[in-house]
């Protein structure tokens, strides 16, 4: 807009201006005004008289969330309900009394009423900024309609516009794209979850198939809800295939590990090689499987700790899952004893004290096998069965240790250390005094030998 159009609409603003000016200067208008500030006064004391008579009555609501977050989203708001309240006794006093009818009090009371009503019902919505922002849009769109000022300004936003080829491009548009794509993409989400949480309930799918199902529903309900909100504004989608190729093309290069997690994720739910409460192992974390997200996999560990895995790794490293087709799982411990014990008493004790410990199966049966004759011990392996690996692998290890432990010290079965002998071919040079010669000769003839004893 150039400096002599804006010279030539400055007579017409100075007249509405003078117009608007003139309106409120009479003083039937200043008399609905101060009719308006009396009330909202008396809303405020009113308000604040009733404040704690309504918060008792609201803590008695027992079982009933839904009715109590009706009854606060009021509480909150009971200042405009009062005033809402005062501005209607106004306007039926302006009747009764026959009078010419009071604009700026009804102007001023429907405005309150719709932001009431909008308010509490966007209470509904959980989140506090969106229910803001749904609040403050809707009640702003309202009241443009209440004052008469929406098709104008509906009219102004479409004139407002850039063309592009042969398409044109208006701020009209752009706003209700937004809003519509907004308002669409969070009912998909919304009922994208409710359907999830139908479905993660039905117990006559596999836990991988549930997982599947959902996340292909929120997929599909989100690209559904973009192609119907593009088309509710006008948008052509047949001119966006060109755009949505090269875009396409785009983000498969700059996206390569985000989609290579997406495809493998659903590749793992399809061959159901891991499923949510599966113990596994991946490198050095050990825990069981909490959820199965589209691009990760939730680990929790037994020391509390949830790791998020790309699904990738579970499609190109090696991972034991200690329960992909049952929960029996076979455990090795290695142990050893002394030369001067008897193997076959030793291979007794261990299967003995192996059946003592609670988590071993007993019917499994448990196995001891001497595996080798070792620097200074002879070498023993006990394998044994447990059916609980998400109870934890290295515990059920150190109570098999402990009972072998204590049945080898009831039974006189030594478990040996290893032995170093030393000999000193070289005299060493160190200065020393006199009264430390009778010190040093005894530990100067003495000798060590595999077994430990002195010559």
């Amino acid at each position: 807009m150039d400096l002599d159009r804006l010279a030539a609409l400055w007579p017409d603003v100075l007249a509405e201006s003078r117009a608007a000016l003139a309106f409120f200067y009479q003083p039937s208008q200043l008399a609905q005004i101060g009719a308006v500030l009396v009330c909202f006064v008396l809303a405020f004391v009113a308000d604040r008289l009733t404040r704690k008579p309504i918060e008792r009555q609201a803590r008695r609501i027992k079982g009933a969330p839904g009715l109590l977050r009706i009854v606060v989203a009021i509480r909150h708001r009971m200042r405009l309900v009062f005033f809402v309240l005062f501005l209607l006794v106004a306007i039926l006093l302006d009747i009764s009394a026959g009078g010419p009818r009071s604009q700026i009090v009804a102007i001023v009371f429907n405005l309150a009423l719709a932001l009431l009503v909008i308010s509490v019902a966007s209470r509904l919505v959980r989140n506090r900024i969106l229910a803001r922002a749904i609040t403050w849009i809707v009640w702003g769109i309202t009241a443009l309609s209440i004052l008469d000022l929406l098709v104008p300004l509906t009219r102004a936003l479409d004139s407002a516009a850039i063309q592009v080829g042969d398409g044109r491009i208006s701020a009209l548009i752009v706003i209700k794209t937004i809003l519509v794509l907004a308002v669409t993409l969070w009912l998909a989400s919304l009922f994208g979850r409710y359907l999830d949480a139908r479905v993660q309930r039905s117990q006559e799918l596999t836990p991988t198939l549930r997982v599947l199902i959902g996340k292909f529903l929120k997929i599909g309900l989100i690209l559904i809800s973009l192609a119907v909100s593009l088309a509710a504004v006008g948008v052509d989608l047949t001119a966006l295939t060109v755009l949505s190729g090269a875009i396409g093309v785009g983000l498969g290069f700059g996206l390569q590990k985000v989609v290579s997690n997406f495809i493998s994720g659903v590749i793992i739910l399809l061959d159901r090689s891991i499923k949510p409460g599966d113990t596994i192992s991946l490198g050095d974390t050990f825990g069981w499987i909490r959820e199965l997200r589209a691009r990760f996999v939730s680990v929790v560990t037994r020391d509390g700790r949830e790791y998020l895995i790309p699904n990738e790794d579970f499609i190109t490293n090696q991972v034991i899952n200690w329960s992909f087709s049952n929960e029996l799982v076979r455990i090795d411990v290695n142990f050893g004893v002394s030369y001067d014990s008897d193997p076959h008493q030793v291979i007794e004790i261990a299967k003995e004290a192996t059946m003592s410990v609670e988590r071993v199966i007993k019917h499994r049966g448990v196995v001891c096998w001497m595996t080798g004759f070792g620097a200074s011990s002879i070498d023993f392996v006990v394998r044994f069965w447990i059916s609980d690996p998400p109870a934890g692998i290295a515990n059920v290890k150190g109570q098999v240790l402990m009972a072998l432990w204590d049945a080898f010290r009831e039974n006189g079965v030594a478990i040996p250390f290893p032995h170093r002998e030393i000999i000193m071919r070289t005299p060493v040079n160190v200065d020393f005094d006199a009264s430390d010669l009778d010190a040093l000769r005894p530990a100067k003839s003495a000798r060590t030998t595999d077994s430990g004893e002195q010559q």
